[in-house]
């Protein structure tokens, strides 16, 4: 590459690294991660519920009666039905700290605006209106987008007040929560009063914000991101990004992964009422495609690179980074492969490094479209759980399926380009032989 080509690649690359250190996409990506405790717990409960074996709902309910699994369904309910209020908390709390703010205050302060902004009735089967409650609907996945845009603009205007001092000042010696809890006075008072002339602005049309921003902006984006063109731009990216040297999935995955969490809990409900199609609404792009599927041995399927190379390289620099990047690369880590090979700045394995995700992508897809495999609901496992396990637990043996096809597919699509960089590494290791 000449000089000018280099200037502009660091150009891009330094505009995409300061888009991605902004305050709100920090806060974003590092506050949504803390919904995965409540997701993962919740979806171990789920599983069990649903075990994808034959008569096993049968088998229990002979055991244990009707309402077996009364108390895993409350355990699933008091899990997925709250991430937008856990994504609120987490990430004004992120924003704070970010900012050197008092993080809790700041949580505390968002939250209630997010709760004035949702319902806080629901109707009654008898059609009665019941008052003063907090409905799941919109605590859940489908409160998602609203939790994000609430705690992003309650951070900034509590952080505005707070470091330019616009707060209720203790004298020295009070304790430091008093004080804090005071600081947070005259911007909680802004921050809410904002919030009940905006509840009020969208009760004249007979809604709320949270119902609003669902109908007319987070059930559209839901459907550009279940599409497939929308999927292969962000399955593309993560991986150019990676080639580029920066974390892709954590940048782009950011702003979407809320999005992607939305549609899986959105199909949880389709399954509790038995109408789990695609025909029903149900969504084909969820967490569980991208994380067990389209990133089976981590961003690019690089466990396909790794077994090829184990299978024909020769060069002593291709057969020492396969082996000791196979064991991470089965739990989903390729960081090794990546920065190892190295794949970043690799021109020879930017092709398959960049196409096998979207041919992936495509697999799964289509796998969902057809009918061969049913969309993923809540049921998640830890993005370190290795293919075919992980395949199994999802999907059952149709999963394990879909990803051995993908593993076979990875490996016939890195191994020429394994090929001509394994030759490369030979002609130099002789070169140096020769040398020394």
């Amino acid at each position: 590459m000449n000089n000018k080509a280099v200037a502009r690649l660091e150009g891009c690359l330094n505009i995409i690294a300061r888009i991605a250190s902004t305050k709100a996409l920090v806060a974003l990506k590092d506050g949504f991660v803390l919904t995965m405790p409540a997701t993962l717990i919740g979806s171990l409960f789920l599983l069990a519920a649903n075990l994808p074996v034959a008569g096993y709902h049968d088998f229990m309910i002979s055991l244990f009666g009707e309402r077996w699994d009364a108390g895993i369904n409350k355990v699933v309910g008091s899990t997925f039905d709250i991430i937008a209020i856990i994504s609120v908390l987490g990430i004004s709390y992120h924003y704070a700290r970010n900012e050197r703010v008092d993080g809790i205050s700041n949580a505390i302060t968002a939250l209630i605006s997010f709760l004035i902004v949702t319902a806080s009735s629901v109707g009654a089967p008898d059609g009665e209106k019941i008052e003063s409650v907090i409905p799941k609907l919109w605590t859940g996945g489908q409160g998602v987008i609203t939790a994000i845009i609430i705690s992003l603009v309650s951070s900034a205007i509590f952080c505005y007040f707070v470091k330019r001092k616009i707060t209720i000042k203790m004298p020295a010696g009070v304790p430091e929560g008093v004080a804090n809890a005071f600081i947070a006075v005259i911007p909680g008072f802004v921050i809410i009063l904002l919030s009940m002339l905006t509840y009020c602005f969208f009760s004249t049309m007979n809604t709320t914000l949270t119902e609003y921003i669902f109908t007319g902006l987070q059930t559209p984006m839901q459907t550009l991101t279940d599409t497939w063109i929308g999927a292969v731009i962000m399955v593309f990216l993560c991986a150019l990004l990676f080639w580029m040297g920066l974390h892709g999935p954590n940048i782009v995955m950011g702003p979407i992964l809320p999005i992607l969490t939305a549609n899986s809990l959105a199909n949880a409900q389709l399954a509790a009422a038995g109408t789990l199609t695609l025909s029903a609404g149900a969504y084909i792009m969820t967490p569980q495609v991208l994380d067990y599927f389209v990133k089976t041995g981590g961003t690019g399927v690089t466990i396909g690179l790794l077994i090829a190379a184990l299978l024909r390289a020769k060069s002593k620099q291709m057969k020492d980074i396969s082996r000791l990047a196979l064991l991470p690369g089965l739990f989903n880590i390729n960081e090794p492969v990546i920065f190892g090979l190295p794949i970043v700045y690799n021109f020879i394995m930017v092709i398959p490094f960049l196409c096998v995700p979207v041919i992936t992508l495509t697999i799964i897809y289509a796998a969902i479209a057809t009918g061969f495999l049913p969309p993923f609901t809540a049921i998640q496992v830890p993005w370190t759980m290795p293919p075919v396990l992980s395949g199994f637990i999802l999907q059952g043996y149709k999963g394990v399926i879909v990803q051995i096809l993908i593993i076979i597919v990875s490996v016939l699509i890195y191994y020429p380009f394994m090929v001509i960089q394994d030759k490369l590494y030979l002609e130099k290791e002789k070169a140096q032989q020769d040398k020394d």
